[in-house]
């Protein structure tokens, strides 16, 4: 495969280059985007014995100066305690506004290292060097950064673009299956609001056959959303689709159930409710089930439509007494909806029944 190239046009802009062995490249190439300085490596558990020696070689080679960071793998890590230890790194090693910080991971590490690069002195520049499925095609373009609250998910954060996204294909295939999967679940959310001719990729295997043609469309489907609308004032509110649910799903499993999986659950509760209640323009269900499962996600969850109502009533979309759901249409056509918090439970309920 060829390197691909998307350019999003942020403040500030940057690139996003896509293609196998790219982190043992990461030196020379982030030479050229943010200049020799003092990089931050910050990473998991999870993925430092496989990729952070590659990447600091890289960096050295290239003429970096190089510090290394590595906190406990986990969505229940992505809180103030590990954001603060962060923090204390970066100004234990005496990194200034010139230097720069790297998250090498998935969502949880982007997330994390992006929110600390944004808070300390003031914000320092970062890139982003997604390892998952789900960091490439989703969470490591479009500057958004957290950390989850007892409340909720993603309830602290800061808009925060990264310099540059250097997405290395190679590293999906030390991806676990279920980790793999939960990726494809945040693609198929892009298919469904992007069109026929992304979501029938997923219907055709290409996501299995060639995961490379399918982070390049969704990038750049994302990348178009954030240019018109980077700071989520309207149209990047879809992409939200499923999230709402998705995100009360993980937090009444106390985060045991994966961002992916909640999001698979919860675009389809959505998408047969709004079928149900006679919001799309045609069935559509039985196509996003049998996408789903095809790329082995869950589509029924154990969780009662109250007891998830009242998950999402903390939810960050929620305004006043109103929330803003995403209404799947058709493929292709999805709209936002501003409902009554009260409403949320009914919807969720003609989802599941």
């Amino acid at each position: 495969m060829s390197i691909q190239t998307i350019h999003v046009r942020t403040n500030p802009e940057y690139d996003v280059t896509i293609g196998p062995g790219l982190l043992g490249e990461c030196g020379p190439r982030l030479k050229e985007t943010v200049g020799l300085c003092h990089m931050a490596v910050v990473t998991d558990s999870n993925v430092a014995p496989l990729y952070l020696e590659t990447v600091k070689s890289s960096l050295l080679e290239a003429g970096f100066k190089v510090s290394t960071y590595v906190f406990p793998a986990g969505e229940s890590n992505k809180n103030f305690n590990t954001l603060s230890d962060i923090l204390e790194f970066l100004a234990g090693e005496q990194l200034t506004r010139t230097d720069c910080v790297a998250a090498l991971g998935g969502g949880v590490t982007g997330d994390m290292a992006g929110l600390a690069a944004a808070l300390y002195l003031r914000g320092v520049k970062y890139v982003q060097l997604p390892t998952t499925l789900l960091a490439a095609v989703d969470s490591s373009v479009g500057g958004k950064t957290a950390i989850d609250l007892s409340a909720g998910k993603n309830l602290a954060g800061a808009f925060m673009q990264p310099s540059a996204v250097i997405c290395d294909t190679s590293c999906l295939k030390t991806l676990p299956p279920h980790v793999f999967a939960g990726g494809a679940a945040e693609a198929i959310k892009t298919g469904i609001l992007c069109g026929e001719k992304l979501f029938a990729l997923f219907e055709a295997d290409v996501l299995s056959t060639a995961p490379e043609v399918i982070i390049s469309q969704c990038v750049t489907y994302k990348a178009g959303v954030v240019e018109r609308d980077e700071k989520e004032q309207g149209e990047r509110k879809l992409l939200n689709l499923g999230h709402t649910i998705g995100h009360a799903i993980e937090k009444c499993s106390n985060y045991q159930i994966s961002h992916g999986r909640a999001v698979s659950v919860g675009t389809y509760i959505m998408t047969c409710a709004a079928e149900n209640l006679g919001w799309t323009d045609g069935p559509i269900s039985s196509r996003v089930c049998d996408c789903l499962r095809r790329n082995w996600l869950p589509t029924g969850l154990s969780y009662p439509p109250e007891k998830l109502a009242q998950a999402a009533l903390s939810d960050k979309k929620r305004a006043g007494d109103s929330i803003t759901i995403v209404v799947p249409r058709a493929i292709g056509h999805c709209e936002l909806e501003k409902i009554h918090v009260s409403e949320l439970e009914g919807i969720i309920r003609a989802g599941v029944e």
